[in-house]
């Protein structure tokens, strides 16, 4: 049994966890909420459950670095 340890809520993680196929993927966002049984990830994809079962791998990640300036067009 694999032990995931998953900082508190309201904070940024990756995910990787394996899909119904057996592909891995990953999940990166604002960990909203983890338990027993599931973890709940909200990214780019949107509000993602994710049994606890299928994780691979998990851990704290920084905050994503700001958008880039756009240059104007010449």
């Amino acid at each position: 049994m694999r032990r995931i340890t998953l900082p508190p809520p309201g904070r940024r993680v990756v995910v990787r966890y394996l899909l119904p196929s057996g592909q891995a993927t990953d999940a990166l966002g604002m960990l909203l909420s983890a338990d027993s049984a599931t973890l709940v990830v909200d990214g780019k994809r949107g509000v993602e459950t994710i049994a606890v079962a299928d994780v691979l791998a998990a851990k704290e990640v920084p905050p994503p670095p700001p958008p880039r300036p756009r240059q104007a067009a010449t």
